[in-house]
């Protein structure tokens, strides 16, 4: 009788894990900073992405853990509460890391191989008011179903089984406001689908206008505020409609959790600081970036790495969508809940470099 080494990986289908993770977490169009995750199962172990932790350092580092999958879906079906503590679920002996926060969405799929990424592609269509009906066009011949936004992890996840119960066929989920996720087989057949999906929602982005980097830079003399590394960040300043959807509200979780809530836009006649203490004076850190109508967009010198990526992705998503698209913004609680989220300040801070 052979015994499983539940601290060995499966050679081959983790190799090619590892392989495909770095490579579309180097993709900010599917992946921003320690967003997304991975998996995949041999015998009653998942191996899934370490909360925290880059896909796109899958090859040069160890940024895989073990679970213990039985125990994980035992406790989804009988509702329990450490259902949300993957931590709970880790492999004796295996890592100092903690799972995926969305490691009860991974476990909640038969097939082998899950991967979940950030498409921008997937985002500028699942924040929309007609996202459904426009889903239904793009992915036609697809085994799929959307899922309105829901706090990661169990809760999300024990819906996404009821859909899999009811369609076992079904191998792609949109998240509302949140993302995609695919299954397969294998890694190969994953990727395949990942980039099937990722093709059929493609949306060219909106052409850019002219920035006003003089005057930018002169509003950023002496401040804590600076030009963005990303040039085409200053298209949301660039629209009045636009600058209206990004201070709006947030429209998926990692915004919020790397870049705050919404976005802050500078009134008329107001200085950068006091923009900033505006947004302190709500109880909020100072804004990471700020909008500059008809001009462009600054971000704080110490802005994290992960909070860049936020600022590129939101203005990938929103060059894709219409000034004139009626779009799906999260509550109130929706937002504070992520920002009170313990898993999530954990994730947040291995990724604050």
């Amino acid at each position: 009788m052979i015994v499983q080494n539940r601290l060995e990986p499966p050679a081959q289908p983790f190799a090619a894990l590892r392989k495909m993770s770095a490579q579309i977490g180097r993709d900010p169009m599917l992946v921003q900073a320690a967003g997304g995750n991975t998996s995949v199962k041999h015998g009653d172990v998942m191996w899934i992405k370490a909360s925290g932790t880059l896909l796109a350092d899958a090859v040069a580092k160890d940024i895989f853990v073990p679970v213990d999958l039985p125990d994980m879906q035992k406790a989804l079906q009988a509702n329990e509460p450490r259902a949300d503590r993957p931590a709970e679920f880790l492999i004796p002996g295996s890592s100092q890391l903690r799972p995926s926060i969305e490691t009860s969405l991974h476990a909640v799929f038969s097939q082998a191989v899950v991967v979940h990424v950030h498409c921008v592609h997937t985002l500028a269509h699942a924040i929309l008011e007609n996202r459904e009906t426009l889903l239904a066009q793009r992915l036609e011949g697809f085994e799929w179903a959307l899922v309105p936004y829901a706090k990661p992890g169990a809760n999300l996840a024990r819906i996404v089984r009821g859909l899999l119960e009811e369609n076992p066929k079904i191998d792609v989920i949109i998240l509302g406001n949140h993302g995609l996720i695919v299954a397969g087989d294998s890694v190969e057949e994953t990727h395949q689908l990942l980039n099937k999906v990722h093709e059929k929602l493609a949306i060219s982005p909106n052409a850019d206008a002219k920035v006003d980097l003089v005057g930018l830079q002169s509003l950023a003399s002496g401040s804590a505020y600076e030009l963005p590394y990303y040039l085409p960040l200053h298209q949301l300043a660039l629209d009045e409609k636009r600058v209206q959807q990004a201070i709006f509200g947030s429209l998926y979780p990692d915004h919020v959790i790397f870049c705050g809530i919404a976005a802050t836009a500078l009134n008329p006649n107001e200085t950068l600081d006091q923009a900033a203490q505006r947004v302190v004076a709500t109880g909020a850190p100072p804004p990471v970036f700020v909008i500059v109508p008809e001009c462009g967009v600054l971000m704080r010198k110490d802005a994290s790495s992960g909070a860049i990526a936020l600022m590129r992705c939101l203005t990938d998503v929103l060059s894709r969508v219409s000034v004139d698209a009626e779009l799906i913004y999260l509550s109130t609680e929706q937002n504070l809940e992520l920002l009170d989220w313990d898993a999530e300040k954990y994730r947040q801070a291995l990724n604050a470099k």
